[in-house]
């Protein structure tokens, strides 16, 4: 097994993985910036060592600096948590040119799924269901144009080498198509220094369904069921649940074989997550496949038992995957809730300060992943997500009052969160009956934030 493995990134994810690593005996060695030095992270980690100034770009984006970082600390391998450089195809060849493994899909993997647009012709020809749209990238409004008549409108304007919301655009009339296009196109140049951009019908108001996939060096590849990520403000997820309660076991078996196609088309290894959207038909399309471990991983951790982060590292040793499809098991629900350092009263405005007293939820079923710890400082300069509370129980409904008794304990005092808005979205009649798509949050949004938590306004459940 590994000697040291140098966790190429900061926060909840870095513990995550350092946690992992102290329990298979494996020395860990936490990279940070100046403003990180005092991140929880660098405490845990057996060794550290600092790699830059705040600026991300100047340190978590360095890929000089983490590689020489892990040469010096004499680490064998690497692992890239999510964001950051978790899915650059030159950081994976550079970390092979250096003779250190990379924990994670190779770069020829990342490349042909990394571009949406390439990933989604990958797709049609190895039949799995994809929205109707161009067959690749298109590069003049006029082409984009006669798309879009055809398949007609709504449609989604994408960036192939998007990710997280950013280059999308949707167009609900022919005359808005110009302006969004522009507007798509100059937002992926400055975020992915990319432009390429492609087109898909927009499926109106879908759920975002998504299934966890392994895959080892050998040929075995295996689904570990789905988590349904429909509730999302901005494209950002924010509520995560597994299993989906929408969805019945004929339509789980034919989505978790596409997952498994899709993954094997691409030559696939390690851990990666396959999305589909679903319409109110049940009709699921693959909308693009991601070559990392997720934030919400933790929730397919709890109903089925396995250990996500330990598993991309004995895949990444050589390891064969001992978990066949047939011994997969997905027991009781689970659910997980982001919590952001942001003010929603404030349209969430991203905030920082210092941790003053912070109790963290615990009990039976309750995990949480965080960075915080009294006396914290958090920083203006990354993510603005704090924690993840995870809770497993038997049932949908349990699972949703554990969610809401782990809120109720949550205090982070010097800085505001989400946490209470979580809490009273847990109580929407709606949620509880899972009668929710991806504008669950937009369409409810001042009628949860209008609610009292402490005059207990909110509707109330029943069994």
């Amino acid at each position: 097994m590994f000697k040291r493995i140098l966790i190429a990134n900061r926060g909840e994810i870095a513990v995550r993985i350092i946690r992992a690593c102290m329990e298979m005996n494996i020395e860990s060695v936490a990279v940070y910036s100046t403003a990180d030095k005092d991140s929880l992270h660098v405490k845990l980690a057996t060794k550290s060592i600092c790699i830059g100034p705040a600026r991300a770009a100047d340190s978590y984006l360095n890929m000089d600096a983490i590689i020489t970082a892990a040469q010096v600390m004499e680490c064998d391998a690497l692992h890239p948590g999510f964001g950051f450089l978790s899915e650059n195809s030159t950081f994976v060849r550079k970390c092979n040119e250096a003779g250190i493994t990379f924990i994670g899909p190779t770069a020829d993997a990342m490349d042909a799924l990394g571009n949406k647009a390439a990933a989604r012709k990958m797709m049609m020809k190895a039949g799995v269901p994809v929205v109707p749209g161009s067959d690749g990238p298109v590069a003049d409004y006029s082409k984009l144009e006669k798309i879009a008549k055809k398949i007609g409108y709504p449609v989604l304007i994408k960036a192939s080498a998007g990710g997280g919301g950013r280059g999308m655009r949707r167009v609900y009339k022919p005359e808005d198509l110009k302006k969004l296009f522009d507007e798509a196109k100059a937002e992926t140049m400055a975020c992915f220094n990319d432009d390429e951009m492609y087109l898909e019908k927009l499926i109106v108001n879908p759920r975002h369904i998504e299934f966890q996939i392994l895959a080892d060096e050998h040929g075995n590849v295996i689904h570990l069921g789905e988590r349904d990520c429909s509730i999302q403000r901005k494209n950002q997820k924010l509520i995560e649940e597994s299993p989906c309660m929408y969805i019945n076991d004929d339509l789980r078996k034919s989505m978790g074989k596409a997952a498994v196609a899709a993954a094997k088309a691409a030559n696939y290894t390690n851990a990666g997550t396959v999305e589909f959207v679903l319409d109110e038909k049940n009709h699921y399309y693959f909308i693009e496949m991601n070559t990392r471990i997720q934030v919400e991983h933790g929730v397919t951790e709890a109903v089925t038992g396995i250990d996500l982060i330990k598993q991309q590292i004995r895949i990444a040793f050589h390891e064969p995957l001992k978990t066949r499809q047939k011994d997969v098991n997905i027991k009781g629900h689970a659910m997980e809730c982001r919590i952001n350092a942001e003010d929603p009263a404030k349209n969430f405005m991203a905030n920082t300060g210092k941790i003053t007293f912070l109790n963290v939820p615990g009990g039976p079923g309750v995990r949480v992943d965080t960075l915080l710890y009294n006396g914290y400082e958090t920083s203006p300069f990354y993510d603005s997500m704090m924690a993840k509370i995870i809770v497993h129980a038997p049932t949908r409904l349990e699972t949703i009052r554990r969610m809401r008794r782990a809120l109720l304990e949550l205090v982070t005092d010097g800085i505001k969160t989400n946490g209470d808005f979580d809490y009273l979205l847990l109580h929407h009649p709606d949620f509880i009956k899972g009668n929710y798509n991806v504008s669950f949050i937009e369409e409810h949004l001042d009628e949860i934030l209008s609610w009292d938590k402490a005059a207990s306004e909110y509707p109330e459940d029943n069994e």
